[in-house]
């Protein structure tokens, strides 16, 4: 059996042109045009990538751009008063402070600072709160496992009464993409560095998702045969043959789990360019919320 790939990039570019007709649709017919603000503290080449990625996406949807670059020394002052004059600013319906932040400032503070209105990340701690607790709705979800979910959908994965083993445990994605899917009545196990005999707990998913951040990491034999597996790592490793000296890969042995999985997102262009077109899903959301649409 090969799997079949989930094409995380057709769904991606799927969302973005639905995205783009709401965006058409709201400013033709209420003149609201949505707008997400980035700030950037710092020159981490891989921030700044992803910044001028997230700003690329707005335009071609039709979201206005609104760009902050700071320096790497500015203070926890300076970052958290800009923070604020944003949600002051009407026409700025979601604010995205790209992370990590230098190591002098304060994140928590920083992510907290942001007003919950406009926390397209979904990273206030009141948002994760909500997420974290039966019956309470965040106004927005983090856009990565809010992407693993959207994928799982529209491949047409039933979530439900399924076992789902979650590799990782972070903040960012293990944690939330956890709390999703027993939201949607999943079973859900979360592995990290201290699971014994790790291979025997993930060979029980039917639904698996690697966000350990190691290199192939999961082999064939981990797997169950038939299940679907979710890899939201990016790994650089060397390869000589490549042009830049490296190429990407995920947490998941793609050759070898391929022939037992029964679907299997791809590294690079799986659920990488998910998580932006959450973010402006997130932020069209915001848009609306804000006129009262």
């Amino acid at each position: 059996m090969t799997a079949q790939i989930i094409d995380g990039k057709a769904i991606a570019a799927a969302i973005q042109a639905e995205l783009t007709e709401e965006v058409q649709r709201l400013k033709d017919t209420h003149g609201v045009v949505p707008g997400l603000a980035t700030v950037l503290v710092g020159e981490n080449p891989a921030s700044v990538t992803y910044v001028k990625m997230k700003r690329k996406r707005s335009a071609e949807v039709g979201i206005r751009s609104f760009g902050y670059e700071l320096p790497a020394d500015a203070s926890q002052e300076e970052v958290e008063g800009l923070v604020r004059e944003l949600n002051a600013n009407p026409e700025v319906h979601g604010i995205l402070v790209q992370l990590p932040l230098p190591r002098h400032l304060n994140e928590e503070a920083v992510l907290a600072a942001i007003s919950i209105e406009k926390d397209v990340d979904g990273f206030h701690p009141i948002n994760i709160g909500r997420l974290a607790m039966k019956g309470r709705e965040p106004l927005f979800v983090p856009c990565t496992p809010a992407g693993v979910i959207e994928l799982l959908d529209r491949t047409g994965v039933e979530i439900e009464g399924k076992e789902a083993v979650v590799l990782g445990r972070s903040n960012i994605v293990g944690l939330p993409v956890s709390m999703l899917l027993l939201h949607r009545n999943a079973t859900v196990t979360i592995c990290h560095s201290r699971t014994r005999d790790l291979p025997a707990v993930t060979r029980r998913a039917d639904i698996l998702v690697a966000a350990v951040g190691r290199p192939r990491m999961v082999k064939g034999d981990w797997v169950k045969p038939g299940a679907v597996v979710i890899d939201v790592g990016v790994n650089r490793v060397e390869d000589p043959t490549a042009k830049r000296g490296y190429r990407l890969v995920g947490d998941v042995d793609f050759e070898e789990v391929k022939e037992v999985a029964s679907a299997i997102t791809p590294v690079p262009g799986g659920v990488g360019p998910m998580t932006i077109a959450m973010l402006l899903t997130n932020t069209v959301r915001s848009a609306k919320r804000a006129a009262g649409l």
